[in-house]
C-alpha cells in the first residue's frame, strides 16, 4: 500500500498511525532532496526509523548509525558540508534531542542545511510525568530557521515541506541552516501485522566528489584606478576570491579555509606581513575587499576596525554569520560593484606584496627546518602539503599553524573544511567521519590532542557501518597550547598564579592514544619528526588511521617569537621600491 493510500484509508480511523505519518515524511524528504539520514535508537522514534530502513531497502536513502547523538549530529553536519545538500538527524525523545545542540548551533552559524527530526510523546503524555517526556519543541531557540511540532497521527507532509525550504534557503533574505521537525508518535510504534522491508534495490545513492576548484576572469578594465587594496579570503570565501585577486592585480591574503589559499597573488604568513604595510610604511593599505568570513588572526581583525581603510563586503546571498549592521563593510552584492570599489593595483603594489611574501615563507621554512622535532607550525606546514581530497582542520592552533606555515599552491591541491561557525573544538572527529563519507574519497583531519580526546566517541562505528577512508593527524602536546599564545601565557610566566593557567587551561593530559585507537580498531603510529610525518602523509590510506605526532608546547611562545623576529628581518632588509 503506498503512502497516499495508507493516509487515506486511516483518514476514517481518527488519524493517521505512527508508522503512516512517519512514511509520509520520510517520502516528502526524500522528495525534497535528502538522501542522507544519521539515525540514532531509540523507542520513540521507531516509526521513523522504520520508514527510513523501508526507504534504504529500496535504495531511495542512505542511513548511518550512531550511538551518541552528538556524534551524530555532527556527523550529520559533515555530510551535509561535503554533499551541500541538506541532511537529517533523528533522535528518539528526551535529553537525545538537546544532545543536538552544539552541531545545530554550528550549523546556524555556518548557513548548513540541518534537518533535525525529533520524535516526542503525544500530547496526552506531556507535562504529567511521563517517562522520557520534556518541551522539545523551540529547545534550539533562535538557533533554527524553522521549528515546528507535528502532533501525532496529523499528516506531515506540508510541516516537512515548509522545513525543507527553510533549511536551504528557499526564503527571502534568509540563508540556509539547521531546522527542527518535532514530530510526535502515538503507540503503536512498530508496523502492522504483515508489513515488511521491500525487496533489496541494487541501485545506490548517486554522490558527486566536490573537487577542488579554480575560477578564471577577464583581466580588470585599465579604466578602474589604481589602488593599494588587499583582498581578504575568508572561511569559505570560495574561489571567487582568488579570481577577483588575480583579475585585479592584487595580494590575496587568504585563510586556509577558504578554499581561495592558492594561485600567484596569494601571500603565505600574510597575517605578519600587514603591519608591514601600515599607514606609516612605504606601501600603505588604502582599502580591503573582504570575501567569506574572516575567523583567525588579530592582525586582520585589527586591519578591518580601522577608520582610515575602507572596506567592502563581497555578499551575493544572504549570510548567516553576522546580524546586518553589525559590521561596518560596506556590503556589496555584485563583482562589478566590488570592482568599482577595489580598483586595480599598480604592479609596485603586487610585487611589493608578493616579494615580502616570498620573504617571509622562506623565513618561516627556514626556521622550521632549524630543528627535525615536530612542532605545530611545522606540522601544518606538511599536513597542508600532502593533503589530497578533502582536508578538515580543527579549531585551536591546528588551522593557525596551517594559516602561518603553510605555503599557497599554484593550483588547489584539496577541498577544505572547518567548523567555523562557532570554531568550537567539539565533534571535530564526527565532521571529518561526515565530510570523508559525504565526500567518498581520502580525507585528512587536522587537530590537537584535546580536540581529539573531545570527540573520543567518534571514532566508534557500529558493526556493518560504512567505514571513510579518514587520516587523523592528532598534534599531541599533552595539553591546550593556544591559551599560551594569548594573554594567559604572560599570566603563567609571570607565575602569580601558581599552576592555575596550567591546569585550568592548558589541561595537561597522559591518555594512550595508542590504546584508545586500539580499542575502536583503528590503525595507529606515532611520530615525532617533521621527516616522519612526511613519510607516514605520502603512504598509502585504506580505512581509519591516526597518525599522533608528539611535540612540546611548552617552548611555542618562544618558537613564535622567533618566527615573527626571523620574517621582521627578512622583511625589513627588502629594497623599498
Amino acid at each position: 500500500m503506498s503512502p497516499a493510500d495508507s493516509a487515506a484509508a486511516s483518514s476514517t480511523s481518527g488519524g493517521l498511525t505512527a508508522v503512516e505519518a512517519a512514511r509520509i515524511a520520510v517520502d516528502t524528504l526524500l522528495a525534497a532532496g535528502v538522501r542522507q539520514v544519521v539515525v540514532s535508537p531509540g523507542s520513540r522514534s521507531a516509526p521513523m526509523a522504520y520508514a527510513l530502513a523501508e526507504a534504504e531497502a529500496a535504495g531511495r536513502v542512505e542511513l548511518l548509525v550512531r550511538i551518541d547523538e552528538r556524534s551524530a549530529g555532527f556527523t550529520a553536519l559533515g555530510l551535509a558540508l561535503s554533499a551541500g545538500a541538506p541532511v537529517a538527524v533523528l533522535t528518539t525523545s528526551g535529553t537525545a534531542v538537546g544532545n543536538l545542540l552544539p552541531a545545530v548551533m554550528e550549523a546556524n552559524h555556518a548557513a548548513v542545511p540541518l534537518v533535525v527530526i525529533s520524535a516526542d510523546r503525544p500530547e496526552e503524555l506531556r507535562g504529567t510525568g511521563a517517562n522520557q517526556t520534556t518541551v522539545q519543541l523551540d529547545l534550539f531557540g533562535e538557533h533554527v530557521r524553522f521549528a515546528v511540532d507535528v502532533p501525532a497521527g496529523s499528516d506531515p507532509q506540508r510541516a516537512v515541506d515548509t522545513a525543507l525550504s527553510a533549511a536551504t534557503g528557499a526564503f527571502e533574505d534568509a540563508p540556509p541552516g539547521p531546522v527542527q521537525l518535532n514530530l510526535a508518535f502515538r503507540d503503536p510504534l512498530v508496523p502492522a501485522v504483515g508489513d515488511g522491508l521491500p525487496a533489496t534495490a541494487s541501485r545506490g545513492i548517486y554522490r558527486a566528489a566536490r573537487n577542488p576548484l579554480a575560477l578564471d576572469f577577464p583581466a580588470a578594465s585599465t579604466a578602474l584606478p589604481e589602488r593599494r587594496t588587499v583582498v581578504l579570503a575568508g572561511h569559505y570565501a570560495g574561489p571567487v576570491a582568488e579570481a577577483f585577486a588575480r583579475a585585479h592585480g592584487l595580494p590575496l591574503l587568504a585563510e586556509p579555509s577558504s578554499n581561495a589559499r592558492f594561485g600567484p597573488n596569494a601571500v603565505g604568513p600574510y597575517r605578519l606581513l600587514i603591519e608591514h604595510f601600515g599607514a606609516d610604511s612605504a606601501h600603505p593599505i588604502e582599502r580591503v575587499v573582504l570575501f567569506g568570513r574572516p575567523t583567525l588572526s588579530r592582525p586582520v581583525s585589527a586591519l578591518l576596525e580601522r577608520a582610515d581603510v575602507p572596506s567592502a563586503l563581497y555578499q551575493p546571498v544572504p549570510v548567516a554569520w553576522y546580524e546586518p549592521g553589525r559590521r561596518t563593510e560596506l556590503p556589496l552584492e555584485t563583482l562589478a560593484d566590488l570592482a568599482e570599489f577595489a580598483g586595480r593595483g599598480a604592479a609596485v603594489w603586487l610585487d611589493a606584496w608578493l616579494l615580502a611574501g616570498a620573504a617571509a615563507q622562506h623565513a618561516v621554512d627556514l626556521n622550521l627546518a632549524a630543528s627535525p622535532a615536530a612542532t605545530g607550525p611545522s606540522v601544518g606546514a606538511e599536513v597542508w602539503k600532502h593533503a589530497r581530497g578533502q582536508l578538515v582542520l580543527g579549531s585551536s592552533n591546528g588551522i593557525r599553524d596551517v594559516d602561518l606555515a603553510g605555503a599557497p599552491p599554484a593550483e588547489p591541491q584539496a577541498t577544505m573544511f572547518a567548523n567555523r561557525g562557532l570554531a568550537g573544538i567539539d565533534g571535530t572527529t564526527s565532521t571529518a567521519t561526515g565530510i570523508a563519507l559525504g565526500g567518498g574519497q581520502e580525507t585528512t583531519v587536522l587537530m590537537g590532542d584535546v580536540t581529539f580526546l573531545h570527540d573520543a566517541g567518534g571514532l566508534l562505528l557500529g558493526v556493518g557501518e560504512a567505514e571513510p577512508q579518514l587520516r587523523i593527524v592528532v598534534l599531541n602536546d599533552a595539553g591546550g597550547a593556544i591559551f599560551g599564545l594569548l594573554e594567559h601565557g604572560a599570566v603563567a610566566a609571570a607565575g602569580r598564579y601558581g599552576n592555575a593557567v596550567e591546569r585550568l587551561f592548558a589541561t595537561p593530559q597522559r591518555v594512550d592514544i595508542a590504546a584508545l585507537a586500539a580499542a575502536y580498531g583503528v590503525a595507529h603510529r606515532r611520530v615525532g619528526t617533521t621527516a616522519e610525518l612526511a613519510e607516514a602523509l605520502s603512504g598509502p590510506l585504506e580505512g581509519r588511521s591516526i597518525i599522533e605526532v608528539r611535540t612540546d608546547r611548552h617552548r611555542l611562545g618562544e618558537l613564535h617569537r622567533a618566527i615573527r623576529a626571523a620574517v621582521a628581518t627578512a622583511v625589513e632588509g627588502l629594497p623599498q621600491t
